[in-house]
């Protein structure tokens, strides 16, 4: 039988008690009255809730949790150790754990998962506020039926506090003491003990007091009693606000740390987060200390380990279905919401106030329950059924008859509106169980080590059908998302450590000089043309020399893009060196880095305290340097991405990204079916024009030396090809809103005998084809689709848009009867599903490495207001990239574009899950490819004339 369950009662970490938030609320104005929603989560309050879970079926909530955990628990706890084995020391924290019912479930796929051992592998904690119910809960798993399949694997313990109390023990190192105890008993953590936590804790709950600012009207429901505006707690993070260029975010190491401290998993279930305010969520989520994840064992192949959150989160389901949820028709809400005002009058009257308490008798008040449709929250308040008023110490209070008091609320999440709270708690997801009826998910999330957040955008809806002949539109023109003129040192910290993850934590030594693909240079010469190109342009802005070694510049400045048909055929480009031991070695381009990184760094400081204008630099040239090559960097992690795909999955090749917790591919078919039986009832095609659509946008780098004054916020740089802001004629045409897939492909290349495959694909030669719609009969090893993972069966891929040229994308779209769209018609088309629900990184393919792999496509969730997206592709197009009206040579780099100008290179919009946003969402950018060019990640549509 397992160990009794020992509870630690943690230091209470609140700037104020119960008592006085009962007085700050009630003396808040008539319509604004509040009292604090502890008040619901006594030991009785538990008990009710308790009843409603499991004796109200509407609420729904529960039972859809219930089933998640119950179905999904060993892939949960799979996924949350990204395929490798538990890991000895790990602990499980759970917040707000309740009566342990649905945590069951979770503990008993832990224990499957775990090895036996003297010393179970993982710790169990269960916070909540109740010691004595958190002991019965407790108690009963240890001598249930559970008990003996944890024992030996699993230990069980209580933390006693609110969530402010939790994050605060873990923060000072609670859970090192825990750890170091052989179990988790009475015995072995006595009364000592829990005084030397407890004392240790005192600097870190002082310090926690004062960063978190209490807001009493904005209190959240089933909070235990943390703050919903509490400030940033995690340090290195980067901020939420508009980050200054002047404070870069450094993440903290990863890359040893798991070595010394295991992981930690969070749970947060019950859709409790809901219980705060949107933003007070945000901050709450970014407060867990959650650390980046690591690949400790990388050199030896080793998986990614790392913190976890499980979140559960309630949909924006329908209003009348929410409101029964929370006003149950046997009463158990109504018992449970009247419970809190027990808590009221007892604490009144120990606060020596009785006659207020009496005002505050159950006869006075009911239970009253509304949803907000606008907000997305279930609000539950007290209404007076009476005139009253009393006095609260000096103060008098009064409340007119159908007067209420919030008690609480529950915000509900959209797809979007979860990716948007991720966003800002700096969070991605692993995976997502949805519920068998469709009500509820589970979120498994991590903190990346690096991130670029999506600037969430909506796009004005316009309707196809009411789009009229020769009228332009109405879709955002101007400035497309509201990023920063200039990227911050924040987002170049991010970008670095991007570029560092690929450079060196992906490419093994011994790869450094090999060119994975034969139309680019060796790895090598990505890691020096980065800084190179970056300082090249600083000296020329600065009129200074160059950063040594001098010799850099003449090896590094520039990369080839040659001729796919005649390789000797090429633009102007560095000359690098012949033999291996010529080049620079590594650790002499590292140190190179550095010092150019350092460099940038003080051209901001110059570029704000006004220094660079005082000596005579052009601010605005200044603001264009420093914008191009950030974007330049950005597009080379990308082309670095492609080629070292070609290697993934080979012995000494590629390594997958490091700190990323992997794709479980199961898992993830499992969830794309889903979404595709969801959305079968779609139209897949749609008919758009004839009208005028506008591309492009008005930045012409000659202004950049007609004033002295710096750009502002409205300002949008771009590359040469994106200027001017023009029209162009669209004729009535139909598309797929689903870019061609693998499988699609598939079927028409068996059939084409001796065609070369895509670049994509890995085949068997020696294998006979077969049709894709006998999947009973497909040799897994026959097909292989690359990832950065390694190859996986096209079973697996089938559904991803396919990864191919031009020329093989439009082969297939004239056998289909129809063609490649224009650039006019694939902008307007983009601009019409863009129109049809919210912007964000998951429903637009994870652009900034929200993933890192393809997926199939989506047409989006109309009822939900979610975008389609195209499975995270460039998109090619017919038109062919050449000189436009208007056109002007960029002055800083003259040939970006007209050195392509040569009849072969197509246009490509849009952005792959590598495009970072600041790209990907900036409307009027153009991106170009060689017709034949086999590696970019590149897809396509079919378009019909109508």
């Amino acid at each position: 039988m397992a160990s009794y369950p020992h509870i630690i009662t943690l230091p209470n970490t609140l700037n104020s008690t119960p008592l006085a938030d009962i007085c700050d609320g009630l003396n808040k104005p008539k319509g604004e009255k509040t009292l604090p929603t502890i008040l619901l989560y006594d030991e009785r309050g538990l008990r009710l809730y308790d009843d409603i879970t499991t004796k109200a079926p509407e609420y729904y909530l529960f039972a859809a949790e219930e089933q998640l955990l119950r179905d999904n628990g060993i892939e949960i706890v799979r996924l949350m150790h990204g395929g490798s084995p538990v890991r000895n020391g790990e602990f499980v924290l759970e917040l707000g754990a309740g009566a342990l019912r649905k945590t069951s479930l979770l503990l008993k796929a832990l224990a499957q998962a775990s090895p036996v051992s003297t010393e179970p592998a993982v710790t169990y904690l269960a916070l909540d506020l109740e010691k004595r119910e958190l002991d019965r809960t407790l108690s009963f798993i240890a001598s249930s039926d559970l008990g003996p399949e944890l024992t030996n694997r699993v230990r069980i313990g209580g933390l006693c506090g609110t969530y402010d109390d939790g994050i605060a023990f873990v923060r000072q190192g609670g859970l090192n003491d825990v750890h170091s105890s052989p179990a988790l008993t009475a015995s072995s953590l006595d009364t000592a003990s829990e005084s030397k936590i407890a004392e240790n804790l005192t600097e870190e709950t002082a310090n926690l007091e004062t960063n978190l600012k209490k807001d009493p009207g904005d209190e959240a429901p089933f909070s235990l009693g943390l703050s919903t505006d509490s400030a940033d707690l995690n340090g290195p993070l980067p901020s939420d606000e508009q980050p200054s260029p002047l404070t870069p975010s450094e993440s903290p190491s990863t890359y040893s740390e798991y070595d010394e401290t295991p992981p930690l998993h969070f749970l947060f279930l019950g859709s409790s987060i809901g219980n705060f305010t949107r933003e007070g969520a945000a901050e709450f989520l970014k407060s867990l200390p959650l650390r980046p994840w690591s690949n400790p064992d990388i050199a030896a192949g080793g998986g990614a380990i790392g913190d976890t959150l499980l979140l559960g989160l309630d949909h924006d389901n329908d209003p009348k279905l929410i409101e029964t949820a929370y006003n149950d028709p046997a009463g158990h809400t109504t018992r449970f919401i009247m419970n809190g005002l027990a808590g009221v009058r007892k604490l009144l009257v120990q606060g020596g106030m009785p006659e207020a308490a009496a005002a505050f008798e159950d006869k006075n008040w009911s239970y009253q329950e509304h949803y907000n449709t606008v907000d997305k929250r279930h609000e539950g308040r007290y209404l007076s059924e009476t005139e009253q008023h009393f006095m609260l110490g000096t103060d008098k209070v009064e409340f007119a008859k159908g007067e209420t008091i919030h008690i609480e609320h529950s915000y509900k999440y959209s797809e979007s509106a979860a990716q948007d709270l991720f966003n800002a708690a700096n969070l991605k997801p692993i995976h997502r169980w949805i519920s068998s009826n469709g009500l509820y998910s589970l979120w498994l999330l991590h903190r990346p080590a690096f991130t670029f957040p999506i600037v969430t955008s909506r796009i004005s809806k316009m309707a196809s059908e009411s789009v009229k002949p020769g009228i332009m539109p109405q879709f955002p023109i101007e400035k497309s998302a509201n990023f920063p003129t200039i990227p911050t040192l924040d987002e170049w910290a991010n970008m670095w450590k991007l570029w560092d993850t690929v450079t060196l934590g992906m490419i093994p030594e011994p790869m450094l000089m090999q060119a994975p693909i034969d139309l680019r240079h060796k790895c090598l010469f990505y890691l020096g043309h980065i800084p190179t190109f970056l300082d090249i342009h600083l000296s020329r802005l600065l009129k200074e020399p160059h950063t040594e070694p001098d010799e850099f510049k003449y090896i590094f400045e520039r990369g080839i893009d040659p001729h796919v048909d005649d390789p000797t055929k090429c633009h102007p480009h560095s000359k690098v060196p012949e033999k291996d031991d010529e080049w620079p070695v590594l650790e002499a381009i590292l140190a190179f880095r550095d010092r150019v990184r350092t460099r940038l760094r003080s051209v901001y400081e110059r570029l704000l305290s006004g220094d660079l204008s005082k000596a005579g630099i052009s601010a605005r040239k200044a603001q264009r340097v420093l914008w191009m090559t950030y974007e330049h960097e950005a597009f080379h992690v990308e082309t670095l991405l492609y080629m070292l795909i070609q290697k993934a999955g080979e012995d000494g090749g590629t390594r997958p990204p490091p700190g990323v917790p992997p794709p479980d591919w199961e898992a993830l078919q499992i969830q794309w079916n889903r979404r595709k039986e969801l959305e079968s009832t779609q139209e897949t095609k749609v008919t758009l024009g004839p009208c005028v659509v506008s591309v492009g946008h008005d930045d012409l780098e000659a202004d950049d030396y007609q004033s002295e004054t710096l750009y502002g916020e409205e300002h949008e740089f771009g590359w040469d090809n994106e200027h001017p802001k023009r029209d162009l004629e669209v004729k009535k045409f139909t598309i797929e809103r689903k870019p061609i897939s693998n499988g699609e492909y598939h079927q028409f290349w068996s059939t084409k005998e001796g065609t070369k495959p895509p670049a994509s694909w890995i085949v068997k030669d020696s294998v006979v084809q077969v049709s894709l719609d006998e999947d009973e009969g497909i040799d897994p090893d026959y097909l292989q689709v690359r990832t950065l993972y390694g190859p996986v069966p096209l079973s697996v891929a089938r559904d991803w848009p396919l990864i191919a040229s031009y020329e093989e994308l439009n082969a297939y779209a004239l056998s289909k009867g129809g063609r490649i769209p224009t650039q006019a018609e694939l902008r307007l088309f983009m601009d019409d599903q863009a129109s049809r629900g919210l912007v964000n990184a998951y429903n637009n393919a994870g652009w900034g490495y929200q993933r890192w792999w393809f997926e199939p496509p989506s047409l989006g969730n109309p009822v939900r207001n979610e975008a389609p997206h195209n499975g995270g592709v460039w998109e090619l197009t017919s038109t062919i990239m050449d000189k436009h009206e208007g056109f002007e040579p960029s002055i800083l780099y003259p040939g970006y574009s007209s050195d392509f100008f040569d009849g072969v290179h197509h246009i490509v919009l849009g952005g792959s899950f590598a495009t970072i946003p600041r790209l990907a969402q900036r409307r009027s950018l153009v991106n170009y490819y060689q017709y034949n060019y086999p590696y970019a990640w590149t897809g396509a549509r079919i378009a019909y004339d109508a």
